[in-house]
């Protein structure tokens, strides 16, 4: 069990084993900060339970983090990690549909989940009284979901009524069509939702095979946060799992993923021709990765560009001249890779004048970085973001559960603010002169010939 001894706050105790060389059975301190200590438990099967007890607070989220997206889908399986979230839901052994989602609605509790391109997170936020009751909730539905025929059969048009809404909302299919642009006909070019044609052709044989899989006791972290008990928890999660036959075997803990993926070559156009009354566009570059120590330089840089209404982009594009309505910069960062980007909704008619600004804008800071002041709003943007962002238990929940999965190494807040402070011009200069100095990628979805020539806009 972990050790009693005091620990500075905003520190991590030293000599922290990681997930994979901790014992089965083992309890260590990963952080101590504020009054709250995050701890770790390794299960046999290499299942691992993380909790934050939060002083103060009569809630408490729990989360089933899997380390499956779509990612991890062959072309053929495209949409199944997304398929398989709504599967999880239709029914157990021991519950129905309705008893699942009717068990969180009588205590008052949410509960929902959702998918990315690496990951998948099942999650419940209750009284802290009825933890117990959520914990056997989700884990029941993660472990032991009968994935009948019947369900992935009438399951299979409410997947296709998702990837028609999409469809429907430019503003999100641009997203999508700039991520294929950049990445290609690969797992991360891909909709997390599938295509029509995968989603219709899946079988329930395949989805079975994907969770059999995918669905492994090492490639999950249970994370707990709020007005919460480690042994208790780790007690009520090891019943849970333990009666689904999850805890059997030698598993370790998965590593954090890793690649070394490559994007496609610069300067790529998509236009999509669509009847709207809005052009939206997308122009970008490759980003970083998730473990880039570049990261805290290009978040300061992304604020400052079009974080908020004081960025540049908002002030040249919105306020000065009334070209758009919406327009802000965004960076995802994967495992291996990244992107970095600018999304703007507009007139069909004012879209030439947004992307020369753009194009104009990205220039000058890759030229030039950023001024004394729009630093120090960048620096502002993401201390306040980072801080503002875990004052409930649900973000708290996720802070640790996808720092354990994604890189098994959990920062304090105090670091994470130091490591923004520690920026400088000089590096966000640097940052800005490496990702932007290339030929972007554009999508466009709009009113437009389909023959429409963009590519002077990324010329």
């Amino acid at each position: 069990m972990a050790s009693s001894r005091m620990i500075a706050p905003g520190t991590r105790p030293r000599r922290v084993p990681g997930a994979r060389d901790q014992q089965p059975g083992t309890t260590c301190t990963l952080l101590v900060e504020d009054g709250a200590r995050v701890r770790r438990t390794v299960l046999p099967g290499g299942l691992r339970v993380v909790t934050e007890n939060i002083p103060g607070v009569r809630s408490a989220s729990f989360g089933i983090w899997v380390g499956v997206g779509s990612r991890d889908e062959t072309p053929a399986q495209a949409g199944a990690a997304h398929y398989l979230e709504h599967l999880l839901f239709k029914g157990t052994a021991r519950r129905s549909a309705l008893d699942i989602s009717a068990s969180i609605d009588t205590v008052g509790g949410e509960m929902n989940a959702f998918t990315g391109k690496e990951y998948t997170c099942f999650y419940a936020r209750v009284l802290d009284q009825d933890l117990p009751l959520a914990i056997d909730v989700i884990s029941d539905l993660v472990t032991s979901a009968l994935l009948r025929a019947a369900d992935v059969n009438s399951e299979r048009d409410v997947i296709l009524e998702e990837i028609a809404m999409r469809d429907d909302d430019p503003g999100d299919l641009v997203h999508e069509e700039f991520a294929d642009a950049m990445f290609g006909p690969t797992p991360l070019g891909r909709p997390i939702l599938g295509t029509v044609e995968t989603i219709e052709s899946i079988t329930p044989r395949a989805i079975r095979a994907f969770y059999s899989r995918q669905y492994r006791p090492e490639n999950m972290v249970v994370a707990v946060a709020g007005n919460v008990d480690h042994t208790a928890v780790v007690r009520q999660v090891r019943k849970a799992f333990g009666a689904a036959g999850f805890l059997e075997g030698e598993g370790i803990p998965s590593i954090p993923r890793t690649g070394e993926f490559r994007t496609r070559g610069a300067g790529d156009v998509r236009v999509l021709p669509k009847t709207t009354e809005q052009a939206n566009v997308v122009i970008g570059v490759p980003g970083l990765a998730r473990d880039d120590d570049r990261r805290f330089a290009l978040g300061v840089l992304n604020a400052a560009l079009g974080g908020g209404m004081s960025s540049r982009l908002f002030q040249e594009i919105r306020e000065k001249r009334g070209l758009a309505y919406s327009v802000f910069s965004f960076a995802s960062q994967y495992a291996d890779t990244g992107m970095f980007g600018v999304y703007a909704g507009c007139l069909p008619k004012k879209i030439d004048d947004v992307l020369a600004i753009t194009r104009d804008e990205l220039a000058k800071v890759a030229a030039k970085g950023l001024t004394d002041e729009e630093l120090a709003r960048g620096k502002g943007q993401m201390r306040g973001g980072m801080v503002l962002g875990l004052e409930d238990t649900g973000s708290r929940m996720s802070r640790i559960g996808k720092a354990e999965l994604l890189s098994g190494d959990l920062w304090s807040t105090a670091h994470v603010l130091s490591s923004i402070e520690a920026v400088t011009i000089d590096h966000v200069r640097t940052i800005a002169a490496s990702l932007l100095d290339i030929t972007p990628t554009l999508a466009v979805i709009g009113p437009f010939d389909p023959d429409r020539d963009f590519s002077s806009a990324v010329a």
